[in-house]
């Protein structure tokens, strides 16, 4: 099954045969000349993360883009960032093929306006198009008969993006830092060395792999902690930094060894962006409200179209700088930013790099290890996983048993199921999934993932022990559901 999820299509990759691949880059190109934001002859900027179904997926889009009248661009393996940002500046169309973070069994497609990225209004506008194809150009088994052999990569485009942040942060704004990349899989990997050398950064790469790593900056690996706390201890490292496939969701370590939550990241870059609206999901850290750093603060559901809908209504208000994040740390960067002379140009959709390259300066500015910036917060501390396999009708079945029609039932519901782990529950929020305020002062919220069978859950309390205490005994309640 093939379906759009909370940011772009995602599927399995056997289901993503040539011939869906196509007929969904038909769709997307013909509702873009319904609204007239495609017309024959335009180009269309196409990249891909390291998964090894992405180079016959980027095939088949080539070949739907030269069939639909359009001229089709390589830019290469490269962000998802990246690749909007190219078109976002050149105006035109783009498509990235990645499944972001999601395992090397699935991969999908992210679209793009030459405005930014889609929202779930584009999506059901691409959804209505007409879907018929000319059979004759697949085998029964959906793959072209004739695949188009891509060019070489444009250069360009990968570096106007690292030209975007050494232009704002300054040739010498990390010098003195002793940084290490871990690479693995991920498409920014080379990326991510040069850019921090050329900030004055010294760099060591760690951990590249030939096989594709499915990193979740929202479910880590105990193997993550024990890499981060190594590393950091062998090498001397001040910070250690990585990204998920695409490079849209960024993990940043101190010099502790402790992976930063992405919410946290989200905080700590809003703050020295200098934001005065910040926009992120209900899923995110309360310390945002509690930190008093904001004149105003957006939440919504959770995935970059709704944030990317709240900002726009924030700009409209003329509530700016505008900034939004989500609990992965992807940050999205609603306005242009002036500093020092230099113009940050708006950026919005899911970025891995502004928020590490921001904190880092700004520790650097403080004359501080990077650690230090975690004292500026209230002491709110969150924790999240997910069972995997999990269907999504079989969440939603249960999650249904606590937002019935009669609130006094859902609240006995819920404090049956999870009241001896988190406490009484106090207050609900049904904006996505269900999200539970407990007597204590904990939170924790459930709800489907968009992206894959998959069941998540986040959790937050005063200190780590006992955000981290919550989620596992909730997971045991969970996993109980499968039966």
């Amino acid at each position: 099954m093939v379906a759009f999820g909370t940011s772009g299509l995602r599927g399995l990759v056997v289901d993503l045969s040539d011939k869906v691949v196509y007929v969904h880059t038909q769709a997307f190109l013909r509702y873009l000349a319904e609204i007239g934001e495609f017309h024959a002859g335009d180009a269309v900027i196409l990249g891909g993360d390291l998964r090894p179904s992405t180079p016959r997926m980027l095939a088949a889009a080539w070949a739907a883009v030269l069939a639909g009248g359009g001229q089709p661009r390589f830019a290469g393996y490269l962000p998802s960032p990246a690749l909007a940002f190219a078109g976002l500046t050149a105006g035109v169309p783009s498509l990235m093929v990645t499944g972001s973070h999601i395992p090397f069994d699935r991969n999908g497609i992210k679209f793009n306006l030459p405005r930014g990225e889609l929202l779930k209004a584009d999506e059901a506008g691409i959804l209505r198009q007409d879907m018929t194809v000319d059979t004759a150009l697949f085998d029964d088994a959906g793959a072209l008969r004739k695949p188009p052999v891509l060019p070489a990569a444009d250069p360009h485009w990968l570096a106007l993006y690292q030209q975007r942040y050494r232009d704002f942060f300054g040739m010498d704004s990390l010098a003195g830092w002793r940084l290490g990349v871990y690479q693995h899989s991920g498409v920014a990997r080379d990326l991510l060395v040069t850019l921090l050398e050329s900030l004055g950064a010294e760099v060591l790469p760690l951990g590249r792999s030939a096989d594709f790593v499915a990193l979740d900056t929202e479910a880590l690996r105990p193997e993550d902690t024990v890499l981060a706390q190594r590393a950091v201890a062998e090498h001397h490292l001040d910070a250690l930094l990585t990204t998920d496939g695409d490079a849209d969701r960024p993990m940043i370590a101190d010099h502790e060894g402790r992976w930063w939550r992405g919410d946290v990241l989200g905080i700590l870059t809003a703050h020295a962006l200098g934001a005065h609206t910040v926009v992120t999901p209900v899923s995110s850290n309360t310390a945002l409200e509690l930190s008093g750093f904001f004149p105003e603060i957006l939440r919504t559901r959770i995935g970059s179209p709704y944030v990317i809908e709240a900002m726009q209504a924030a700009l409209q208000e003329g509530l700016k700088p505008v900034c939004g994040y989500e609990a992965n740390g992807g940050f999205l960067l609603g306005s242009p930013l002036t500093r020092d002379g230099h113009t940050l140009a708006p950026l919005p959709t899911r970025d891995a790099i502004l928020p590490m390259l921001t904190v880092l300066a700004a520790a650097q500015n403080r004359g501080v290890p990077l650690a230090a910036l975690l004292a500026d917060l209230p002491p709110r501390h969150t924790a999240s996983d997910r069972l995997q396999n999990f269907p999504t009708a079989l969440s939603q079945r249960h999650l249904d048993t606590f937002r019935g029609e009669d609130e006094a039932a859902n609240f006995v519901a819920f404090n049956t199921a999870f009241g001896e782990i988190a406490g009484a529950a106090q207050r609900m929020d049904l904006t996505d999934g269900i999200r539970v305020t407990l007597t204590s002062g904990g939170i924790v919220h459930l709800r489907p993932s968009g992206n894959a069978p998959e069941l998540r859950c986040y959790t937050e309390a005063d200190s780590p022990e006992q955000a981290e205490t919550m989620l596992r005994k909730a997971l045991q309640v969970m996993n109980g559901w499968r039966a």
